[in-house]
C-alpha cells in the first residue's frame, strides 16, 4: 500500500518518527513523508521515505493574513500535487493538529491512521494510543512512555522491540567533517560533542559549566570539545570562547542538516541538553549525556538508544510544570555541578559504559529496552524507589494493558512495597475514582429508563473528570477521559464498556499500589 506519513512537527519528533517509518516499511508499505518546510532535510535521513512533499507551513500562515482564499488554494495545490505524485491509498497522521487532521481527510478521507477526522468532522483516532499520544503532550511530567513508541504505537505498529537508524552520511562527508575537526584542533586524541542550546533558556545547562567540562576534556583525555548549534546560538558560542582555556572546534551556526549529521557521526560522545541533535544521535548510534532542566524530563523524550545516561536535576520540583513562572528561580539549572558530569564521562572513556555511582546534584539513569521492546530507564544514583520513579513503572504496567485493550486482570504485582509517600498520594483519589466509577455505573443504568437522571449523570461525570484533571498523578486520564468523552454516537452499551474498562485501570492501579 502507498502510505503518506504526514508529521508536521518540529525536527526532533520528525526524526524520532523513524522507527514508525521502518516499521510500515517492513510491513510492505511504500513510504511517501509530508513534513514542514524548514525540516524537509531531514528526509535524508529517514532511509524508509522515497518521496516528500515539503509543506510551507510559515508561507501559509503569512498568507492567511493577507488573503484566506489565496492561502487556501495554495493548500489545495499542495495535496493535488500529492495526489498526482504519489496517489495515496491512506495516510498515517502523527500530528493531532485540526489542520494536520484536514489535510489528512483531504488527501484520503476516511483512510487515515493516527489523527483523523469522521465523516462529520469530529476528531477521531484510530487507537487509543493516538489519544494518548495528545493527552500526554499536556502533560508529560507523569508520562511513562518514550515519544517514540508512542508514535510507532500511533502509527498502528510497536508489538515489538523499536530500533532507531537514520541514514549514515556518505563516507566523503564523515571524512571532510573530520577533517574539518583536525583543522581547528590538531593533536586530539578524539571529539565530543557539546550542544549549548535548548529549545528555551530555562532548559539550557550554563555555558559555563560546558566550557569546564570541555577543558577538562582537553587537560584530561586530550578530547577535544565540539561545538554544535543552530544560527541562532552563536552568542552562546561566544559565551563559550570567553570562558574556556583549551582549545575546541566551533560549529555552532556553520553546519546545515547533513553537515550536523556527518559531524555528530564522528563524534565519541554527545553531551547534550534535550535538543533535536540528542535525538539525531541516538539515530546514528552515537551514545549520549543528555541533560534535563524545567519541564523537560527523561521518560518521555529521552535518547531512544540504550546505553546512554540521562542526567536530571535531583530537586522535588523537578520536572516542573508547564507555562509555571519558576519560584526558585531557575535553580535546576545550578543543580549539576560540571564535575558530577565529569565523573561521568571518565567512567564511559575508561570502561564504554555508565555505571552505578553517587552523582552528586543529579538523579542519574541509563536508557534500555524493556522486556517488550519499549525504551525504558534504570537507575544509576540509587533513586529508583523514589515515588515518581516508582508511579511511572507502575503506570507502564497498567496503562500499556489499558491502551492495547489487553485483561487489567492480569497486571501482577512485584511484592516490594510502594513508597508510603506515594501511598498517601493516591489512596484517597484512587478510592475517590472508584466511587464515582461505580456511581456512574449506576447511574447509565438508570439513565436508560428515565432520562430525567441525565443532569446527575453528568455531574458525577464532571466531578470524575475534575478529580483526574486535578491530580498530579492521574491528570493523563483525565485528559483521556476527557477526549474520549467528546466522541460522538457513543450508545448506551458503549458508554458503560467505557466506564468498566477505566474501573478496570483506576482497579489496576490500587492493586499494584498496594503490593508495589
Amino acid at each position: 500500500m502507498r502510505l503518506l506519513v504526514q508529521n508536521l512537527t518540529r525536527l526532533g519528533d520528525l526524526l524520532q518518527s523513524q522507527p514508525a517509518l521502518a516499521e510500515l516499511a517492513a510491513a510492505g508499505h511504500t513510504i511517501a513523508l509530508a513534513c514542514l518546510e524548514n525540516f524537509a532535510g531531514a528526509a535524508r535521513l529517514l532511509p524508509e521515505v522515497g518521496q516528500v512533499f515539503p509543506l510551507p507551513g510559515a508561507q501559509l500562515l503569512a498568507g492567511l493574513d493577507r488573503d484566506w482564499h489565496g492561502a487556501l488554494a495554495r493548500v489545495s495545490c499542495f495535496t493535488d500535487k500529492i495526489v498526482r505524485e504519489f496517489a495515496p491509498e491512506a495516510v498515517v497522521n502523527l500530528t493531532s493538529s485540526v489542520a494536520a487532521r484536514l489535510l489528512a481527510k483531504r488527501l484520503c478521507g476516511e483512510a487515515v491512521q493516527g489523527f483523523g477526522l469522521d465523516a462529520l468532522g469530529f476528531r477521531q483516532e484510530t487507537t487509543p494510543w493516538a489519544v494518548f499520544l495528545e493527552a500526554s503532550s499536556a502533560n508529560r511530567g507523569v508520562s511513562p512512555f518514550n515519544i517514540v513508541d508512542l508514535f510507532r504505537k500511533a502509527a498502528g505498529g510497536g508489538n515489538g522491540p523499536g530500533r532507531f537508524a537514520l541514514g549514515r552520511p556518505e563516507q566523503a562527508a564523515l571524512d571532510q567533517a573530520r577533517d574539518g575537526f583536525r583543522t581547528q584542533v590538531g593533536g586530539a586524541a578524539g571529539f565530543v560533542g557539546l550542544q549549548l542550546g535548548a529549545s528555551a533558556a530555562i532548559r539550557q545547562w550554563p555555558v559555563a559549566s560546558f566550557a569546564w567540562l570541555g577543558d577538562w576534556l582537553w587537560r584530561t583525555r586530550r578530547l577535544a570539545p565540539v561545538l554544535l548549534g543552530g544560527a541562532g546560538e552563536t552568542g552562546l558560542a561566544e559565551q563559550y570562547r570567553s570562558a574556556a582555556r583549551e582549545p575546541f572546534v566551533d560549529l555552532v551556526g556553520r553546519t546545515g542538516l547533513p553537515e550536523l549529521a556527518a559531524a555528530v557521526a564522528n563524534l565519541e560522545l554527545l553531551v547534550t541538553n534535550d535538543t533535536g541533535t540528542l535525538h539525531l544521535a541516538a539515530g546514528l548510534d552515537v551514545p549520549s549525556v543528555a541533560l534535563f532542566f524545567a519541564t523537560a524530563q527523561p521518560f518521555d523524550t529521552g535518547p531512544y538508544r540504550p546505553g546512554c545516561l540521562c542526567l536530571e536535576p535531583d530537586l522535588d520540583c523537578h520536572p516542573c510544570p508547564f507555562r509555571v513562572p519558576c519560584p526558585r528561580e531557575n535553580a535546576c539549572l545550578r543543580a549539576i555541578a560540571p564535575e558530577t558530569v565529569a565523573a561521568a564521562v571518565a567512567d564511559f572513556c575508561d570502561t564504554g559504559t555508565f555505571r552505578f555511582r553517587a552523582y552528586p546534584g543529579a538523579r542519574a539513569w541509563l536508557s534500555v529496552f524493556d522486556a517488550a521492546g519499549f525504551m525504558d530507564l534504570r537507575s544509576l544514583s540509587g533513586h529508583d524507589r523514589e515515588p515518581r520513579a516508582v508511579w511511572l513503572r507502575l503506570q507502564r504496567q497498567v496503562l500499556r494493558r489499558f491502551l492495547d485493550g489487553d485483561d487489567l486482570l492480569a497486571v501482577s504485582a512485584s511484592g516490594e512495597a510502594a513508597p508510603e509517600a506515594l501511598r498517601d498520594a493516591l489512596t484517597t483519589s484512587l478510592g475517590q475514582s472508584a466511587d464515582l466509577l461505580r456511581l456512574l455505573t449506576g447511574q447509565a443504568a438508570l439513565l436508560a429508563r428515565s432520562p430525567a437522571m441525565k443532569g446527575r449523570f453528568l455531574a458525577t461525570w464532571d466531578r470524575l473528570q475534575r478529580l483526574w484533571l486535578a491530580s498530579p498523578h492521574l491528570a493523563v486520564l483525565g485528559h483521556l477521559w476527557l477526549r474520549q468523552a467528546q466522541d460522538p454516537g457513543r450508545d448506551l452499551s458503549a458508554l458503560l464498556a467505557r466506564i468498566d474498562r477505566y474501573a478496570g485501570c483506576v482497579a489496576a492501579f490500587s492493586r499494584l499500589l498496594d503490593h508495589a
